[in-house]
């Protein structure tokens, strides 16, 4: 392992693959899909612009290995009916400049988007905002290998890499997390249980794309609720990743369950899972990725040089300022001006940086904060859109078991 290195130093994975550097960008929900579960030409420029601003590493957020559990109506769905040519014009451009450009492996289980899914986890839930059913021993039999076969079209369309999403609430965070998983059978239970589906995914995944393609899986530090997954599990999640096949370990936390606090409001300054990352480095030697609360370059410096991480996932930062990546090589801007925004709604924060991706996409002027609201609506009414755009193409399908 290289620890100790500045944030400019290229990093050599378990798989062989070398990072540029140590910046990437963190997987978001770009919602950038064109409602079909294809990329768009914005979405495109987007990661291009990533690429050339000096990025090492880029995760396309919440791509879908089935329309039936989608986050939103603007994932990216890749399976054998997909238009693998489309997909692979964002692999080639968006990998430009030395870039990774990896899909990151969606299911939102119990929080996919109702208007388009019938949702499920590991335990049927009904609260308010929140309903779900249990899914079936045969569902989750085949969930390793819909990742696999994701993973493996995501290989061959010319994406350098994939990772494995289990943080955020989604459902493999909600197989680790006690409070959502109920379960009795080889799924629930004590933590060896409830991490046996995340390692049976990456055994398919690896199997499926043979040992020269990275890798990563992003894990929650605890979900930060009353009951869920804690700090001491997960550390017991990485310990058992050390012995798995797994390139890249992307430590973030939190949850998007609807009333639950998000780990950006308030987590105080700095990296929010620092902490915990260090504690991970004490059980393993795979390279660790800190996603979360950096805002400065001395920030994210810090923690390489000290060893507290071997890549720094940013993503607002890089909503904020596409080519950082070369701005702090170049010793410029040491930090992005972020923001302020006073008494923003649950979820318009993300709206409002969530078209801001569309605007570098489409080339267009960017709003500021005090465009809050209308940045809101834009998002939601395009949401609504796509969401009967999706439904004409999927059809009725969608809202079954796939």
């Amino acid at each position: 392992m290289q620890h100790h290195e500045g944030l400019f130093s290229p990093l050599t994975l378990p798989c062989g693959v070398i990072l540029k550097n140590r910046i990437a960008k963190s997987a978001m929900s770009d919602s950038l899909g064109d409602g079909t579960g294809h990329p768009t030409a914005e979405q495109v420029r987007l990661y291009r612009h990533w690429a050339e601003g000096g990025t090492a590493l880029a995760i396309v957020g919440e791509v879908q290995g089935t329309p039936s559990y989608a986050e939103k109506p603007g994932n990216l769905v890749l399976d054998e009916a997909s238009d693998l040519e489309r997909f692979r014009e964002l692999a080639r451009k968006g990998g430009a400049n030395g870039m990774q450009l990896w899909l990151q492996l969606g299911h939102a289980g119990a929080l996919a988007y109702a208007p388009t899914s019938t949702p499920r986890g590991p335990s049927a839930l009904d609260l308010p905002g929140l309903r779900c059913a249990e899914m079936t021993a045969e569902e989750i039999q085949q969930f390793p290998l819909l990742i696999a076969r994701t993973a493996r079209l995501a290989q061959q369309a010319g994406f350098g890499g994939v990772q494995i999403h289990a943080a955020h609430g989604f459902l493999l965070s909600q197989f680790l997390s006690p409070l959502f998983n109920r379960r009795s059978d080889a799924y629930g239970g004590p933590i060896a249980n409830r991490m046996r589906l995340l390692l049976e995914a990456i055994e398919a995944t690896r199997a499926a794309v043979g040992p020269e393609f990275p890798i990563g899986v992003k894990l929650n530090s605890s979900d930060q609720l009353e009951g869920g997954l804690s700090e001491d599990e997960a550390l017991e999640v990485v310990a058992a990743l050390e012995n798995t096949s797994v390139d890249l370990i992307d430590i973030s936390g939190g949850t998007y369950f609807p009333g639950a606090k998000a780990a950006s409001d308030g987590a105080g300054r700095g990296p929010y899972f620092i902490g915990f990352a260090k504690r991970a480095r004490t059980v393993t030697s795979k390279p660790l990725m800190l996603t979360g609360g950096f805002k400065t370059r001395a920030q994210a410096e810090d923690a390489v040089t000290e060893g507290a991480t071997d890549v720094v996932g940013l993503a607002r930062a890089l909503a904020l300022v596409p080519s950082l990546a070369d701005q702090w090589k170049a010793g410029k801007m040491p930090e992005p001006e972020f923001p302020r925004f006073s008494e923003a709604p649950e979820g318009g924060i993300t709206a409002w940086y969530t078209m801001r991706l569309t605007g570098i996409g489409s080339d267009a002027e960017m709003p500021d904060a005090s465009g809050l609201h209308e940045a809101i609506r834009a998002y939601e009414a395009r949401d609504r859109a796509r969401t009967g755009t999706w439904l004409r193409h999927f059809g009725g399908a969608t809202r079954q078991d796939a």
